[in-house]
């Protein structure tokens, strides 16, 4: 069976051209390996997708064509990352639209709070 198949039929992505896609630019692993759409498919290999999030699932059952969630689900045995609460992402504050380009102040606060406001790589200070 197709890779780029069986990853639409068990509603990995949400369409056949999407899939293809993903294998053509490397997002999808068997075994480890980057493959090709067309690449081959059977019981037990570990597919590895990478999309809004990583995926790594274990091949239980082979599907021709798309099913239902739940019995797409039965297809195979999910052994992802957890996704990380949104409270642990950091907030990245955003300015407002139409505000201009930072002043120098506003460019000194925002490395200091990105943690940039070390000074340049061989800067001596002349009171030493």
């Amino acid at each position: 069976m197709r890779v780029d198949s069986w990853l639409w039929a068990v509603r990995l992505t949400k369409s056949r051209s999407v899939s293809t896609a993903a294998c053509r630019a490397g997002h999808v692993k068997v075994n480890g390996t980057r493959v090709k759409p067309a690449a081959n498919l059977k019981v037990g290999d570990t597919v590895t997708y990478r999309g809004e999030r990583e995926r790594v699932v274990e091949v239980v059952q082979l599907l021709t064509k798309r099913v239902g969630a739940p019995e797409a689900a039965k297809a195979y045995v999910d052994h992802s990352p957890p996704v990380l609460p949104r409270e642990a992402v950091p907030f990245v504050p955003v300015r407002d639209r139409g505000a201009g380009r930072p002043t120098k102040r506003e460019r000194r606060e925002i490395d200091k709070l990105r943690g940039r406001d070390l000074p340049p790589v061989g800067w001596v200070d002349e009171d030493d």
